[in-house]
C-alpha cells in the first residue's frame, strides 16, 4: 500500500477558556494519498476547520496540539520548528479560506497579493513576478488578466476574489489543497465555476484537496471519500457511493434528511416527531398587495447609464410567497432595497397596500404609518444585528420607535416573539458573538416580525446555514407565514430551497424578469436557456432519501 501524502492520527485539539479546557478535536484519524479529494462535512462547531488549522499550524493563542501525530510529506508537522512550517506553508501545503474578502488585503492590488506568495518562497524575482502572477490569473479563468491585476478586492465581485484567492493558494504548486467552504454565499453558477476549476487544476498537477463543506450535495459530487464530523469527533467515513446508499450514523441520517431534495416538502427535512414541522397545507391567495410597474434603477452619468433593474414589472398578492431568483449581479438585492424604500427608484410605480409607496422619499417613508407592515429579514444575521445591542434588544427596537409600548408591554411581547421562533429565553440578554448562526437567524426573524407586517421580504435568510440549521429556519418560516398570514418575497439563488418555500417564481438576468410561473412547472420544465443553467448548476447527492422510518438504520434510497 501506498504511503498516504498526509497521515493524521489520534489528533487531540484543546483550547483554553475562562470556563476551563474545550477538546474541539478528539482522536480524529484522516489520510490523503496524492490526487485524491477528501470531503470532511458537518455542522458549524463539529472541527472541521480547526482540524485544517491544526494541520498548518495556525490555531490562535488559546489553541494546541494536545495528541496524536501529523505527518505530511515525511514531515512531523507537530514537531516542525516555525522555519520549518513557514517553508510548508504556501509551498507545500495551501489554505482557501472561507470568506474571500476577509483573505484578501483590503489595500493591496490582487496581482500584488499573488506575487508576494511567490517571492516570499523564492519561485518568483522581483523582475518576473508580474508576469507569472498575471500567468496565475489566467489559469484560474480571470479575464482581462492584465487590467484584473491592478485591481482591489472592493472593486472585484465575490466569485472573482474567490478565484484570486485559488491563484494566491496554487501560486507555488503546492501538494495539498485545503478548501474551506470555498463556495459559501455564491450563486449557484459560481459556485460550479469555481469547483470545478479546483478539480480541473488539481488534476493537471495531480494535487491532493481537503474539502471542508456543510454541504452535502457539493461534497457527493467532488469527493472520492467523505469524513463526517460531529462535536469534534468523526462518526462515519466511506467513499461517496457507500456513504449515500446506506449512511451508518444517526447524525449522518440527520444531515442527509435536511438537505433539500427535488421531491421533498419543506416539513420533509425535520424528523416525523419534531415538533417544529410545518404544516404542508397552503395559504390560500388573496388581493394584490405589491404591484410593480416598470421599475427601473439606473446607476452613472446619462452617457454611461448602468441599469442594476431594468423596467420590472410584477404582482404579490396577499398570503403568497413569490420567489426571485437569479445570479449574485442580477439586481436581486437591488430592487428588494427599493421595495423596501431604502433606495429611491429612477422611475416607475411602487403599490403597496392600495399606496404609491414610490413617490415617497426613502427618508419620509423610515416614519411612514406604512414602514411597520414592510419589513425585512437580512443576508447575513451577524452584519444585520448591532454587535452592542443584546438579542433582547435587537427584537425591541421596532416596538420602541414604532410602536411606542411601554416597558411592561415591551417585556411581555419580546417574550413572545422569542417563544414564536424558537429562541429560549435565556439567550435574550446575549449579544450576537454568544450566539450561533442560527440563533442570530431567529433573533433577525423575531425582529422583522414583531410588529406583524403585511409583507416580508427574506434576502438570502439561509445561505450561510448548515443544511439542519436551515431545515429548522424553513421550517420556520412556513409556520410563521400561516400562523400569521403574512406574504413573502423570498430573494435567493438556491432553487431548492425556493421550490420548498415559493408558490410561484421569477427568474431575474441583467435586471429583467425573464421567466415567471407556478414553482413546480417552472422548475420542472423551464423556457429559458438560463433558468436550464441555473437548475443544471445545483450539486444533488447521488441518491435521495425518503425516510418512511426516521429510526431505520438504514433508509431507503430513491436514485434520480
Amino acid at each position: 500500500m501506498a504511503i498516504p501524502l498526509l497521515d493524521i492520527r489520534d489528533l487531540t485539539v484543546e483550547f483554553a477558556t475562562r470556563n476551563g479546557t474545550v477538546t474541539a478535536v478528539k482522536k480524529v484519524d484522516i489520510s490523503i494519498n496524492k490526487g485524491e479529494t477528501l470531503g470532511i462535512v458537518g455542522e458549524s462547531g463539529s472541527g472541521k476547520s480547526v482540524t485544517s488549522y491544526a494541520l498548518l499550524r495556525i490555531l490562535d493563542r488559546a489553541g494546541r496540539i494536545a495528541d496524536g501525530s501529523i505527518v505530511f510529506g515525511g514531515v512531523d508537522v507537530g514537531g516542525a520548528d516555525e522555519r520549518t512550517m513557514s517553508e510548508l506553508r504556501g509551498r507545500e501545503m495551501s489554505m482557501i479560506f472561507q470568506n474571500p474578502r476577509a483573505a484578501l488585503n483590503p489595500i493591496r492590488a490582487v496581482g500584488r497579493q499573488i506575487e508576494d506568495v511567490m517571492i516570499q518562497h523564492g519561485l518568483a524575482t522581483r523582475g518576473n513576478a508580474r508576469g507569472k502572477a498575471i500567468r496565475m490569473l489566467q489559469a484560474v479563468r480571470i479575464r482581462e488578466p492584465e487590467q484584473r491585476y491592478h485591481a482591489y478586492p472592493f472593486e472585484l465581485s465575490g466569485g472573482m476574489c474567490q478565484r484570486i484567492v485559488i491563484a494566491i493558494a496554487l501560486a507555488c504548486r503546492p501538494q495539498l489543497l485545503i478548501a474551506d467552504e470555498p463556495t459559501t454565499g455564491l450563486d449557484v453558477t459560481t459556485q460550479k465555476a469555481v469547483m470545478d476549476l479546483i478539480v480541473e487544476l488539481a488534476a493537471e498537477r495531480q494535487m491532493a484537496t481537503l474539502l471542508i463543506t456543510h454541504d452535502l450535495g457539493l461534497a457527493a459530487c467532488y469527493c472520492d471519500r467523505i469524513v463526517v464530523m460531529e462535536k469534534g469527533e468523526i462518526v462515519e467515513s466511506a467513499a461517496v457511493e457507500t456513504l449515500f446508499a446506506a449512511p451508518q450514523h444517526p447524525y449522518t441520517q440527520r444531515l442527509m434528511r435536511a438537505t433539500p431534495r427535488l421531491d421533498s416538502q419543506v416539513a420533509d427535512l425535520l424528523p416525523d416527531d419534531d415538533e417544529r414541522r410545518a404544516s404542508t397545507e397552503r395559504q390560500p391567495i388573496g388581493p394584490p398587495l405589491l404591484e410593480v410597474d416598470s421599475l427601473v434603477k439606473a446607476f452613472g452619468s446619462a452617457a454611461n447609464e448602468v441599469r442594476a433593474v431594468d423596467n420590472l414589472s410584477f404582482t404579490l398578492h396577499e398570503g403568497e410567497s413569490l420567489g426571485l431568483v437569479g445570479e449574485s449581479g442580477c439586481g436581486k438585492s437591488t430592487t428588494s432595497a427599493m421595495i423596501m424604500r431604502l433606495l429611491d427608484p429612477t422611475s416607475g410605480a411602487l403599490k403597496f397596500a392600495g399606496s404609491d409607496i414610490a413617490a415617497i422619499s426613502a427618508k419620509q417613508f423610515a416614519h411612514h404609518p406604512l414602514r411597520s407592515k414592510l419589513q425585512m429579514v437580512f443576508q447575513d444575521p451577524t452584519d444585520s444585528l448591532n454587535p452592542r445591542w443584546s438579542a433582547r434588544r435587537s427584537i425591541e427596537d421596532p416596538l420602541r420607535r414604532l410602536d411606542q409600548v411601554n416597558r411592561q408591554e415591551l417585556n411581555t411581547r419580546v417574550s413572545v416573539l422569542a417563544e414564536r421562533v424558537g429562541l429560549p429565553a435565556y439567550l435574550l440578554d446575549r449579544f450576537p458573538h454568544q450566539l450561533s448562526g442560527g440563533q442570530k437567524a431567529r433573533v433577525g426573524i423575531a425582529r422583522a416580525i414583531a410588529l406583524e407586517p403585511k409583507l416580508l421580504i427574506l434576502d438570502e435568510p439561509t445561505a450561510a446555514l448548515d443544511v439542519s440549521v436551515q431545515a429548522v429556519v424553513l421550517n420556520l418560516l412556513a409556520s410563521l407565514r400561516e400562523q400569521l398570514n403574512m406574504s413573502y418575497l423570498f430573494i435567493s439563488h438556491d432553487l431548492n430551497v425556493v421550490r420548498l418555500l415559493c408558490d410561484r417564481v421569477m427568474v431575474m438576468q441583467a435586471g429583467k424578469i425573464i421567466e415567471e410561473g407556478p414553482t413546480e412547472k417552472l422548475l420542472s420544465d423551464p423556457g429559458h436557456d438560463y433558468t436550464r443553467a441555473l437548475l443544471a448548476a445545483i450539486p444533488h447527492p447521488p441518491a435521495q432519501f425518503s425516510f418512511a422510518n426516521s429510526s431505520s438504520a438504514h433508509p431507503p434510497v430513491t436514485y434520480v
